[in-house]
């Protein structure tokens, strides 16, 4: 595991230009395999970047209001005494003279809130930085109602009384700022609250904003925030060329343990040598901790992510939207549930069960979704508990949960047929996990082991990679 960056007591880490290179415009940037993964030549080692630190005045940490008790990991203690963890955004809030007085837009939605559960949009426009200039959304909106791939229309803020310009549209076009989007922005200050995983988009759109305002010339600040799941481990492979997409475009393993700003300092070395970026880190973070030890709140970042404990589970039950089975959408328990009309539930969990797979429970379920796949059918399946998150590896359950259900309902069984993020000719699961090679293991009765071994030394090849990335650690 590589070293973090030196933890600078002043808080706040700038990174300038480096090179000539700029980054492809978006229609082309599922085409081009070169442009995802970087090119020779780019800057690899933090001083390459040139470094420039500016002094953030230390504030007091208060103390978490609240015990925690016992975390939701096995054996886990949690001290109440420790230091509440600050996040970037109230970093700024407490300095806005970093934006110093110009033109800035924020890409943020309902989940980018202080401690106290105000608004970023509405805290920062309080402080007056300087002129706020335009607001941005992911997908679901800056209110987070829209659901998964659901269209997402340009509106006016009523809290702000700024334009949202969506970028979550009909097509691959509408994820990256337009360059008129960017007139008269000099800061894109990024406040999303990511959970951890790959193929959740919101560090996607970050990759799009990073590659517009490169070209723009528009500086990119993002207000980091912890790893909702912990920063310290890791699971499943990269991305092979051809698969990249929406959920596939990070040069990063499903389950990352990087924070928002980490993927961004990592991309800028990559890919963006010529944007100017910012990251104002949080403070008293460190990698150990799941936000439950943190103090934060919990503020559902999108519409099926109600909790914790399903952050958890999603870097592996997003797997299952690649099929025609029901992943609990329209449910109130998204992602813990799964199942179909034709699923026979006891014999399914009684298969999962004899796995003796780490840190889950399952139970067999009957349920019936509101809306979404078997909307208004009772489906049967299996409900997953997480009885000890640290010994979970979501990726892994995921896809034996899939192949257990293949493998008792052959007939029945099927991938999803319909486009997936804007992409039509390649299957989701190959998209979600980065190649073909899980589904033939599904498709083909394969031993899912020489693929997660394979797995595990792309990890590996990562981490030795994030010299100079990472931002926070544990103690010694």
């Amino acid at each position: 595991m590589p070293e973090a960056v030196e933890k600078f007591p002043i808080g706040l880490i700038s990174r300038s230009p480096a090179s000539e290179s700029v980054s492809a415009p978006a229609s082309e940037r599922y085409r081009n395999s070169s442009h995802f993964f970087g090119s020779e030549g780019l800057p690899t080692h933090p001083r390459d970047l040139h470094i420039q630190c500016f002094p953030i005045p230390s504030s007091p940490h208060c103390p978490i209001g609240r015990g925690l008790g016992r975390g939701r990991g096995r054996g886990k203690e949690y001290d109440t005494d420790m230091q509440r963890v600050q996040t970037g955004l109230e970093v700024l809030l407490e300095t806005p003279e970093l934006i110093g007085g110009r033109g800035w837009a924020l890409l943020a939605n309902q989940a980018a809130v202080t401690a106290d559960l105000d608004p970023a949009r509405a805290a920062l426009q309080a402080v007056k930085p300087g002129s706020l200039v335009r607001l941005f959304a992911p997908e679901h909106g800056l209110d987070g109602v829209a659901q998964d791939m659901e269209v997402v229309a340009d509106v006016r803020d009523p809290v702000t009384g700024c334009e949202v310009r969506s970028l979550y549209g009909s097509t691959a076009e509408t994820l990256e700022p337009t360059s008129q989007d960017l007139e008269g922005v000099d800061v894109m200050v990024v406040d999303l609250p990511d959970i951890g995983a790959r193929y959740y988009t919101f560090a996607a759109t970050m990759d799009w904003v990073m590659a517009a305002c490169e070209r723009a010339n528009v500086e990119v600040m993002v207000l980091d925030r912890p790893n909702p799941i912990g920063g310290r481990a890791r699971e499943g492979g990269m991305v092979e060329e051809g698969f990249e997409s929406f959920v596939s475009q990070l040069p990063v393993p499903v389950r990352h343990g990087l924070t928002l700003g980490e993927i961004a300092l990592l991309l800028q070395r990559e890919r963006y040598p010529q944007l100017e970026l910012t990251i104002v880190p949080c403070r008293e973070w460190q990698r150990r901790d799941w936000l439950d030890a943190t103090g934060l709140p919990w503020v559902p970042p999108s519409p099926n992510m109600p909790s914790l404990e399903t952050a958890c589970l999603y870097p592996g039950l997003c797997l299952v939207e690649a099929t025609t089975l029901s992943e609990g959408r329209g449910t109130t328990r998204p992602f813990h549930l799964v199942g179909a009309p034709w699923l026979d539930p006891e014999s399914l969990v009684s298969r999962l069960r004899a796995l003796d797979l780490p840190g889950i429970a399952f139970r067999p379920a009957r349920f019936r979704p509101q809306f979404g796949k078997h909307g208004g059918e009772i489906c049967a399946g299996v409900e997953l508990s997480v009885t000890d998150r640290d010994s979970l590896e979501p990726v892994a359950l995921g896809l034996r949960l899939l192949k257990t259900i293949h493998d008792l309902h052959p007939e029945d069984f099927a991938w999803r047929s319909d486009p997936y993020e804007f992409v039509s000719d390649v299957p989701a699961l190959d998209l979600l996990t980065g190649s073909a090679m899980a589904r033939e293991c599904v498709e083909n009765g394969l031993d899912f082991d020489p693929l997660f071994e394979s797995w595990r030394k792309m990890v590996t090849d990562f981490e030795n990679r994030l010299e100079g990335v990472l931002l926070y650690h544990d103690p010694r």
